[in-house]
């Protein structure tokens, strides 16, 4: 869900309906808050514009050596996945062990924790490193010293990050591949100019209850 510059677009405002410190929801942090090739590797296409026609497979080839190169080059993590890109159309290779979703989520789990999972309106702790396509990273809370902390359900994520984290279990490490649709928003008053692949590795810390707490004329949320 560095210190690199931090970027609107990632993380909605939920000041009004939350108790989490300003710190933490402050729309200037960049959370979410937006592979050798061999016999056992999945191809997994994806598409902003459709499906792409009459593909070469030696130019498909030539593009995943190039990904290859510059992840390696960003030193990527061990199981990466790559990107074939031609313009908006994009195949992404991955080895077996990921899990693709009927959304076009894609995760890893690296290790699965243990415990209940994340409902809509808990609170939930975590780590993040986010990397863009060609490996580099992008931003990481441990980078930040401070884990990220948010609800829930309240729209503050965007769509794949929340989706990705809500089946984790508190203590378990998951990466997560979240495609365009599932992303942030993009236009001219977002860092987004194009649409890309984001991928985050979460660390899930804990996930605490919250409720309402309401004295005389203020109200607010409290996590325990």
């Amino acid at each position: 869900m560095t210190h690199l510059p931090h970027i609107k677009g990632f993380l909605k405002d939920e000041k009004e309906n939350t108790s989490v410190p300003d710190s933490i929801v402050s729309c200037t942090r960049r959370v979410i808050l937006r592979i050798p090739v061999a016999s056992s590797v999945l191809f997994f296409s994806h598409s902003a514009c459709g499906k792409v026609k009459n593909a070469n497979p030696f130019n498909d080839k030539r593009l995943l050596e190039q990904n290859k190169k510059i992840q390696e080059a960003n030193q990527a993590p061990k199981d990466f996945p790559n990107f074939i890109r031609e313009g908006f159309q994009v195949k992404v290779v991955t080895s077996d062990k990921y899990v693709k979703c009927i959304s076009g989520l894609i995760y890893l789990d690296i290790e699965v924790g243990n415990g209940d999972c994340p409902k809509d309106g808990q609170q939930v702790t975590f780590h993040y490193i986010g990397y863009n396509e060609s490996g580099r990273r992008i931003d990481s809370t441990y980078s930040q010293g401070s884990p990220a902390k948010i609800r829930l359900g309240n729209n503050a994520l965007v769509p794949g990050f929340e989706e990705g984290i809500h089946d984790m279990r508190p203590g378990g490490k998951r990466r997560i591949i979240i495609p365009p649709e599932l992303g942030p928003p993009v236009g001219p008053s977002t860092f987004f100019s194009s649409k890309q692949f984001e991928v985050f590795d979460v660390e899930l810390l804990n996930v605490k209850d919250c409720q309402r707490r309401t004295i005389a004329f203020y109200s607010d949320v409290v996590c325990d």
